[in-house]
Parts: C-alpha cells; sequence; structure tokens
C-alpha cells in the first residue's frame, strides 16, 4: 500500500511523518528531493538536498513518482528502486497535495491522508517558527487555501493535528483500518 501524508506548509508533516514511521516497523519512507536550500535547524536527512542539474537528470530518467516546482525550488518523490522497499512494507510519502494528486494518478489505491493545522492562526505561527522568511510565509499561507480545497476533491482523509499524539494514535487507526481492508 502507499500511503501519501500531504498538507499545508507549517501543519507538522515531517514531524507526523517521522514519529509514525518510529512507531511502525512496516512503513518505509521515499525520501523527498528538492533542491530548494535547507533550513537553519533543519535536520540532514528531512530531504535529499541537490543541485538543480541533478533534480532534472533525475525527471528525464523517469525517476520521480511526481515532482513540482513550488516558489522556485524544486520538489519530487523518488520510485524506489528494485528491492528497495523491504517485503511486507507499505510506502510512506510526505509531499504536497499536488504531489498526492499525481501520485493518485498513477496509483489508485493509495491512501491519501492530509494533515492541517488546527488554525490559520497555528499554521502561521508553525511557519515563522521554523524561520521562513515573511514574503514565503505569505506564500505558503495563499497557497494553504488551495491545498485544502483540492485535498478534498480529492477524497483525502482530513486529520487535524492539533495535539501531536492525539494525531499519531489517528493515523495508526487509520492505518490499522486501510491494511484490515486490502489483506
Amino acid at each position: 500500500m502507499i500511503v501519501v501524508i500531504s498538507g499545508p506548509g507549517g501543519v507538522g508533516k515531517g514531524t507526523v511523518a517521522s514519529r509514525l514511521l518510529d512507531a511502525d516497523d512496516r512503513l518505509w519512507l521515499s525520501r523527498s528531493w528538492t533542491t530548494r536550500q535547507r533550513r537553519p535547524g533543519e535536520a540532514a536527512d528531512a530531504y535529499v538536498f541537490v543541485d538543480r542539474t541533478a533534480f532534472d537528470e533525475r525527471v528525464a530518467a523517469g525517476g520521480f513518482w511526481e515532482w513540482a516546482e513550488f516558489l522556485g525550488n524544486r520538489y519530487g518523490t523518488p520510485r524506489p528502486g528494485p528491492g528497495e522497499v523491504p517485503d511486507g512494507h507499505d510506502v510512506l510519502l510526505e509531499i504536497d497535495v499536488q504531489g498526492a494528486e499525481q501520485v493518485l494518478a498513477l496509483e489508485p489505491d493509495a491512501l491519501l491522508v492530509f494533515l492541517d493545522a488546527p488554525s490559520l492562526e497555528a499554521q502561521r505561527a508553525r511557519l515563522v517558527g521554523r524561520g521562513d522568511p515573511p514574503d514565503a510565509v505569505e506564500r505558503r499561507m495563499a497557497k494553504g487555501a488551495e491545498e485544502r480545497a483540492l485535498a478534498h476533491r480529492l477524497g483525502a482523509v482530513v486529520v487535524v493535528n492539533d495535539d501531536l499524539e492525539r494525531t499519531l494514535a489517528e493515523l495508526q487507526g487509520i492505518l490499522a483500518a486501510a491494511r484490515a481492508t486490502t489483506t
């Protein structure tokens, strides 16, 4: 099964995905690539940070499930190579909702989860708190409305990240239910 966690910037996708991976040994993360610079304090393995040339070479080789340019930077989800995903594991993708739409077109049985902040104010505070510049915060906030509408059209399961432990428990329940229907 392919599990897609998407959501607007600042909703905690990275934190939630990391904790979910720690809690579920049947998940395998496909780490996204990006051409953007690493943020201050951001983990070195948050993405595969590459230059535009390396990214474009992977695109030309058909090496991404999805990719897009967002706010001047490219982001993409690499297709796993043969034998890369361990047997019995589900693939976890942490991507934006436009990428989720592309994955869904290729993998119609993918489980789409749209993670959202409890409020627009909370989203803005998270973006500022992680060091995004003011102009990027405003662009991400504006983009968030479009992303919410698209997630609704795609039929994504919406999970509000208002409390990390509650959010993780809800996601684990969603995964358990999805696994029960696919086995």
